[in-house]
């Protein structure tokens, strides 16, 4: 009899084991949402790939043969594959310095309300701004009206710390539920006010699986009279009107956008970086962004590495050699 319970007892482990395993891999092909895991020391890696013709336009269609993927440029087989839109887990990291007052952050707060329109039900999103200082202004939600409210309450002053706002954001970012992971960055400066540096980001971000977009704001000469949003809004919604401090000057005169650093960070990751000239241009700048999320593919593979805290270059080709294919170009793997 004892026999005969214990071996019950496995029988009903076993089952309901098999079970759970099911289900995970149900709600994985449901949902789309296969995170990173790992197996004997060898890595899943996760690979968001954008495609684009000569003229720059998206290109939709294309299947798992359509592409080629290789680390340390050694072919790898693409084990999991996806050309619909998934739930994104976005961040918006928001410069709030002094020399966006006026326009530039009134029609910021405009974009992003817009953005926040174009996410779907099972999208999150989260809200950092730096100026004066660096804070998480809203952690990661669902409810778009309360970032709206947030946002309500920030105003311009102070500096332009923004790579130590990418270093809090980026770990944060990682930590989204949804398999893509990105942040918008929407800044007209040039940070000299950081402890850290782009070398720092560039390492962070290696560490991640998140694609970084910047919208640089190169108008030096804007107005900076208090802002008020023209055009259609939501029934019911509040026009932005926005409280007002004087813009912080730095020697030598207005701080001037640094388009280079903003492609740094965001090239590797495979974002990219769009300049407006007038603020007003934001809302253009941001809806193609989040067109781009719509019309991205998914790759996964396993990396033929192990887990020895090295870099991995990763290149996404796509067979058609007029297609241009824009992904991350590496990792840093995790250490055994």
């Amino acid at each position: 009899m004892h026999i005969y319970y214990c071996l019950l007892r496995c029988t009903l482990a076993l089952t309901v084991a098999a079970i759970a395993a099911t289900a995970a891999a149900s709600n994985v092909a449901l949902h789309g949402q296969e995170e990173p895991r790992f197996r004997s020391g060898i890595d899943l890696v996760n690979v968001t790939a954008t495609v684009t013709d000569r003229a720059g336009r998206f290109v939709s269609g294309l299947s798992q043969n359509d592409f080629v993927v290789y680390e340390d440029d050694r072919p790898v087989e693409v084990a999991l594959f996806s050309a619909e839109r998934v739930p994104v887990s976005l961040g918006f990291v928001l410069d709030t310095s002094g020399s966006m007052a006026g326009d530039k952050i009134g029609n910021a707060f405009q974009a992003i309300d817009r953005f926040l329109e174009w996410l779907g039900p099972d999208d999150e999103v989260f809200l950092y701004s730096f100026g004066h200082d660096v804070a998480l202004v809203h952690d990661w939600t669902t409810h778009r009206d309360e970032v709206r409210d947030r946002l309500r309450h920030l105003y311009p002053v102070g500096g332009t710390p923004m790579y130590d706002a990418m270093i809090d954001a980026l770990p944060l970012a990682q930590t989204g539920r949804n398999r893509k992971k990105a942040i918008v960055l929407i800044s007209d400066g040039n940070d000299m006010d950081s402890r850290n540096d782009i070398g720092d980001v560039r390492r962070r971000l290696r560490q991640t699986e998140v694609l970084v977009y910047a919208v640089g704001i190169d108008a030096s000469d804007e107005s900076t009279r208090a802002f008020q949003s023209r055009g259609r809004r939501r029934p019911g919604s509040q026009p932005w009107v926005l409280p007002q401090r004087p813009p912080r000057r730095r020697a030598g005169g207005e701080e001037t956008l640094n388009v280079s650093a903003l492609r740094e960070i965001t090239d590797a990751s495979g974002g990219r970086t769009e300049v407006v000239r007038r603020s007003l241009d934001l809302d253009a700048a941001t809806t193609a962004i989040a067109d781009e999320l719509s019309r991205q593919y998914y790759l996964g593979y396993t990396s033929p590495g192990r887990r020895d805290g090295r870099w991995r270059s990763i290149r996404v080709e796509a067979r058609d050699p007029s297609l241009r294919v824009r992904a991350r170009d590496g990792y840093t793997a995790p250490p055994s």
